[in-house]
């Protein structure tokens, strides 16, 4: 217990020096975790990926569409469960930074992704509409939207404005459901291209694909693409984490940056800190010298700046993981629907936790070797 106190009583000493440290401590360990939360919401989507669901876009980009007539063909091949249509809108709400994706889907769709939690009435009312629109909860929160409004959105792949109507609010199964998006169906976009845009109508996105067993993907796959091959617009079926993964790579530098940063943030701490030890060492030369006098073994002088320095560092931690929460929820509110999934996740507070101990430990580690090696009367002859 008085080996404690002493060691809560070395920390104190210097009260602004400890403060400030504490505080480049809490900001470093709060920043690391806020930018790897960062990192894990890029990555939510492929996370989120289904193995029973494949994509089936146009083989040259998916700014080209695929004949409506596809679908029948794809239904065809052996273990597709399901096809849906679906198509990318674009649209603008009131203002262009209000960013939030906008799919025309099929029916189909919903019963592909048993993820997305929806009211069976409210199901029925949107399977109804043909204007109707379902959304997910944190964009309904976001921008205020609630059953029965009317949403304008001004089409820019597919000009115009264009009416909704909510219908739905749908939550997610787990914290990593992505409930930001907002849906419509995709008969209303191609009967609208049908009147305004002829040449535009019977055409898709891009293909949901739903498989009664994951194991033949590969297989179903190979399939699909060999139905379109020389045809006037060849296929590329891969599963939904691959279809992710492919738009994840297209900022794949931007991620290495953020990673790239998150640790630089802990080694700049880290040089803060072994900085503070080893003025708190060089400090009290003439106290480990008398306590070598007194009879005090080298391994109880190393053991109370160990003792320091992880005391510092594990406070510090603690409210900087504390503060990663509420500071959290503050920038994935800000943030909208740009990262639908901003949650703190497990692997992040154990690479905190384990961050801020590494830091204590690695920063007491030269400090320590030269209080050991102190000698008794040169250290009792320092003055500080």
């Amino acid at each position: 217990m008085h080996f404690f106190k002493l060691i809560l009583r070395n920390t104190l000493r210097h009260k602004l020096r400890t403060a400030l440290t504490l505080l480049g401590l809490v900001v470093a360990i709060l920043a690391f975790g806020l930018l790897s939360t960062v990192v894990d919401a890029w990555y939510s989507g492929v996370e989120g990926a289904s193995s029973t669901r494949l994509i089936t876009r146009n083989s040259i980009s998916l700014v080209f569409p695929l004949p409506l007539t596809y679908a029948q063909k794809i239904r065809q091949v052996e273990g597709v469960r399901a096809v849906a249509s679906v198509n990318w809108f674009g649209g603008v709400y009131k203002d262009p930074k209000n960013f939030f994706p906008q799919l025309a889907v099929d029916a189909p769709y919903f019963a592909m992704f048993p993820e997305f939690i929806i009211d069976d009435d409210q199901m029925r009312a949107w399977v109804r509409d043909r204007k109707g629109a379902v959304v997910g909860k944190k964009l309904a929160e976001t921008y205020g939207f609630k059953i029965g409004d009317t949403v304008v959105l001004k089409g820019t792949i597919f000009p115009g404005n264009w009416e909704f109507v909510i219908r739905g609010i749908y939550t997610g199964k787990t914290a990593k459901t992505e409930v930001s998006q907002f849906f419509f169906h995709w008969e209303y976009l191609n009967e609208t291209m049908k009147r305004n845009v002829p040449r535009r109508a019977n055409q898709v996105g891009l293909y949901m694909v739903e498989l009664s067993n994951p194991s033949r993907a590969a297989e179903a796959s190979r399939e699909i693409d060999a139905e379109f091959k020389n045809s006037l617009a060849e296929t590329l079926t891969e599963t939904e984490k691959a279809f992710e993964l492919g738009f994840v790579a297209m900022t794949e530098s931007i991620v290495v940056a953020i990673r790239a940063v998150s640790f630089l943030v802990i080694f700049i701490i880290l040089a803060v800190m072994a900085n503070t030890m080893a003025m708190t060492a060089r400090e009290r030369t003439a106290e480990y010298a008398t306590l070598k006098a007194l009879g005090f073994a080298p391994s109880f002088v190393v053991t109370l700046i160990f003792g320091e320095s992880i005391l510092l560092a594990v406070v510090g931690g603690a409210i900087g993981v504390a503060l990663t929460f509420p500071v959290a929820d503050v920038f994935g509110t800000a943030m909208g629907s740009l990262f639908p999934n901003f949650n703190v996740s497990t692997h992040t507070l154990v690479m905190q936790t384990v961050s801020a101990i590494a830091v204590g430990i690695i920063a007491a580690l030269a400090p320590s070797r030269y209080a050991a090696r102190v000698n008794i009367v040169d250290g009792l002859r320092s003055i500080g």
